[in-house]
């Protein structure tokens, strides 16, 4: 018998980038992603700015997913939103969209986490891909989460260890700020470190919990040394710069792998996924690639277009709840706070 055609539109609207996404059967079809360069000037995101151009972005980027698609809005079967985490304002714009498309073409309304999906993208269906076996690890690791879950299931997913103050994606921005570096930053910290030396600048790692984070006290360390150097010789930043980022990444990415080394210890499991827009980072995408060789672990890396926010990983989650028959009704409400496990 022939699969019944799903086709499920995806939006994303949780923080600064407006996102829709078409999936087939657990394919992607679309995944179309509109910037906002607004922020950049502010050196970071400003809430209110944000829902101001989700407004003005969200139906020509949904129009342009369904048409890149090459299907028609009367084909599809639901529509999944992002319910929360995220910006009030910005979550608000994508849930009312969200709620008068699906009212208006009668069809279901899928509301989606955020975190849950930045994990579930391991699911979308792509040539060649590993999809993890339950029960597995995933540290997720954003600009707002650092976290390792366990999953046993699509939906069913247990904290282990978090920050107990800053996410990891902060701690990169914010180290990117001390050196004057532009907004969003980590990914520049990610650019010089390939050129600089590792061990460089020896920054101490915080005493905390096994599978507990805390970068706080890290940020204030990097303030300090690059005050205390900038005084000594105020091009310090300029002419070391390379070895400055490639010293705070191979710190941050030593604190995040330590902490997946203590899971693997505590659980036994040794299949380990990233998620989360710090996925991205190509140090620890070469740490899980070598931890696969010199402990055993089978690692789980996402493709870089479903590791920071996208609608794909929106709509592979709504596909695995529309196969549960799992929808929203209709007074289903946006949420600023919402835990990975909610």
């Amino acid at each position: 018998m022939k699969q019944k055609d799903i086709y499920i539109l995806g939006i994303e609207s949780s923080c600064d980038d407006t996102s829709a996404a078409i999936i087939h059967n657990g394919k992607v079809l679309s995944n179309i992603i509109a910037n906002q360069e607004v922020h950049a000037k502010y050196g970071g995101v400003v809430p209110e700015l944000a829902s101001r151009a989700h407004q003005q972005n969200i139906v020509p980027v949904v129009q342009q997913a369904i048409e890149r698609a090459g299907i028609t809005k009367e084909q599809l079967s639901a529509i999944a939103f992002t319910r929360g985490p995220g910006l009030m304002g910005s979550l608000l714009v994508g849930t009312s969209f969200a709620k008068s498309l699906a009212v208006g073409l009668n069809i279901p309304l899928i509301d989606v986490n955020h975190m849950q999906a930045h994990i579930l993208a391991h699911f979308i269906k792509e040539e060649n891909a590993k999809i993890p076996p339950f029960p597995f690890i995933c540290l997720t690791i954003s600009g707002g989460h650092t976290q390792i879950v366990k999953i046993e299931n699509y939906f069913d997913m247990e904290v282990l260890g978090e920050t107990i103050d800053d996410a990891v994606g902060e701690a990169f921005d914010k180290s990117a700020k001390i050196l004057g570096l532009p907004y969003p930053g980590g990914p520049l910290i990610d650019k010089y470190a390939q050129q600089g030396n590792p061990k460089a600048y020896p920054f101490t790692q915080p005493k905390v919990g096994d599978l507990e984070f805390s970068f706080s006290g890290l940020k204030t360390q990097i303030l300090y040394f690059i005050q205390k150097n900038v005084k000594e010789n105020p091009n310090f930043i300029t002419e070391n710069l390379n070895d400055i980022c490639a010293s705070i990444q191979h710190t941050i990415v030593e604190i995040l792998v330590k902490k997946l080394k203590n899971t693997v210890k505590q659980t036994g499991i040794k299949h380990i996924a990233i998620a989360g827009g710090v996925s991205a980072n190509s140090e620890i995408r070469k740490r899980l690639i070598t931890a696969e060789k010199h402990w055993g672990w089978t690692t789980y890396i996402p493709k870089f277009e479903y590791t920071t926010d996208n609608a794909a990983m929106i709509a592979i989650a709504g596909y695995l709840k529309y196969l549960d028959n799992d929808y929203s009704d209709i007074s289903v409400a946006a949420k600023a706070r919402l835990k990975v496990t909610e």
